[in-house]
């Protein structure tokens, strides 16, 4: 069994707290992995490694930044198969999968780090205020600069769905921008965190800009609530959220949240039903599920619902459940049990409040944390699967008699991380745009490129990211303003002379 370690300043290190952590196969059930759970001192040394290392790091050109951080994405390139293994092993995800997802997350990463290269650290603020030498402050013109600084020390907590994906979308920015970062995975999927890290030191990243610690959810309170970090980019539950924006917010530093989701998906009439439910089901399906924007609340026009119905019922069943190492898999287990119960009591609740199992909807009797391809209809707003995040392979499905109905149940919810609809109708997708969430995919599914920036909404979390909004969050402003002339020596009265 591997034993885990934390790597803080440019060394692993064991940690120094005694609580063990089992990582488990969700298909097995088997344990292959441990790590001690890290502690107050482990993050102190974690970041006190990473305040050191930080100025030299800001010390360098941004080219040269850029240039490390590409290396480091190449060498994960060239391990993709053995990282979407790590995954599947850890939290189930089909290795085919895993691996698409980790080519998008490496050229995501590029990406992110080539807008530092145009990215305005400095910029001259044009209409210089003329009214300075009326206020007595000295002669009017000159120029202000806009120099934004790396903040210094950052934190990334990520969840256990996606551990490759999501430490590269966060690490872009802040590393380019010349911050060193922390980073604590989930304890339900650090193995294939470990090995990301073991690459970054085998690819020439100076000691301390990364450093990672292994832990809990106490690990993640002492870095969130670690005074020298100036901020905390976290993803997962609302409730961790919320404690995270707490936590920064008392010490008046800066977090950037993505929480949870009850994606909603509208299926307008005029579509074609049965080619729009198969893009659905991967959208409700893959990951089994597990995905933040996973489609979770879908609502089809009353036209095209029968068909649509059918067709999605067709698409469940392709979804083949086994063991994320088998190619033949398209759906691999849940990441645990506890996630697998939360998904069988949304689906029975459904149920018993009179909703209809179309496909799927029952535990498969074999070792693992299966759960079929789930498609639900007769489905109302009283019930969990409706209302509360499932995050499993469950489709569930409302008729509506219009499209207005539909986007009006899909505004209705607490949650506000995305939304997909399907309409040819352009004064739809106009109406669709005003949706109070944070991305609209209008016919594609995560659809978007490097170029695309958002802010969830509602519980959903807060501040924005991605292309010129990451930087900004990464970086503090300062205005340096540099008068037109210098001050004249005073000259003395001639009765002094």
């Amino acid at each position: 069994m591997e034993t885990l370690q934390h790597y803080i300043g440019g060394r692993w290190a064991e940690p120094a707290g005694e609580d063990v952590v089992a990582v488990v196969n969700p298909a097995t059930e088997e344990t292959f992995a441990q790590f001690h759970v890290g502690g107050a001192d482990d993050v102190d040394r974690a970041v006190a490694g990473a305040v050191a290392a930080q100025p030299g790091w800001a010390a360098l050109t941004v080219a040269r930044r850029v240039e490390l951080i590409h290396a480091w994405a190449d060498t994960i390139a060239a391990h993709a198969a053995e990282l979407a293994e790590l995954e599947c092993r850890e939290m189930g995800k089909p290795v085919g999968i895993g691996q698409s997802f980790i080519a998008g997350a490496v050229a995501g990463l590029k990406a992110a780090a080539d807008q530092a290269l145009t990215y305005p650290f400095t910029e001259t603020v044009t209409g210089t205020d003329a009214g300075t030498a009326d206020a007595g402050t000295g002669p009017a013109g000159g120029r202000t600069d806009i120099v934004r600084h790396p903040l210094g020390v950052t934190a990334v907590i990520t969840p256990w769905n996606f551990p490759v994906v999501m430490v590269l979308g966060a690490l872009g920015p802040l590393l380019a921008a010349g911050n060193t970062v922390v980073v604590k995975p989930s304890e339900r999927s650090p193995v294939s965190t470990v090995r990301l890290f073991e690459l970054a030191a085998a690819t020439g990243l100076p000691p301390g800009v990364l450093s990672l610690v292994l832990g809990d959810a106490r690990t993640g309170a002492a870095l969130t609530e670690h005074e020298d970090v100036q901020l905390v980019h976290f993803t997962g539950s609302v409730g961790a959220g919320r404690a995270v924006g707490t936590a920064t917010g008392r010490r008046l530093s800066r977090s950037v949240l993505e929480l949870g989701g009850k994606d909603p998906v509208v299926v307008d009439a005029g579509v074609d039903p049965v080619a729009t439910a198969q893009a659905v089901a991967f959208g409700a399906f893959i990951n089994t599920g597990q995905i933040c924007t996973s489609m979770e609340r879908i609502y089809v026009h009353e036209r095209i619902a029968d068909e649509f119905v059918e067709a999605l019922v067709a698409a469940a069943g392709t979804f083949a459940v086994g063991d994320g190492l088998d190619p033949a898999t398209m759906l691999g287990p849940l990441v645990d049990d506890r996630q697998r119960d939360t998904v069988r009591r949304h689906v029975e609740d459904a149920v018993r409040k009179g909703a209809t199992v179309r496909a799927g909807g029952t535990v498969p009797d074999r070792p693992g944390y299966f759960y079929p391809a789930t498609v639900l209809t007769g489905v109302d707003d009283t019930m969990l699967v409706m209302t509360e995040e499932t995050f499993g392979p469950v489709a569930p499905v409302t008729v509506v008699a219009s499209f207005e109905e539909g986007l009006a149940h899909a505004a209705s919810s607490r949650y506000g991380l995305a939304a997909t609809v399907y309409t040819d109708d352009p004064d739809h997708i106009a109406t669709a745009a005003r949706l109070p969430v944070g991305v609209v995919w209008v016919n594609q599914w995560q659809g978007g490129g490097p170029e695309r920036l958002y802010e969830p909404a509602r519980d959903s979390g807060m501040g924005a990211t991605g292309a010129r909004a990451a930087y900004d969050a990464a970086t503090r402003p300062a205005a340096v303003h540099i008068a037109a002339t210098v001050p004249a020596a005073a000259t003395a009265p001639a009765a002094d002379r």
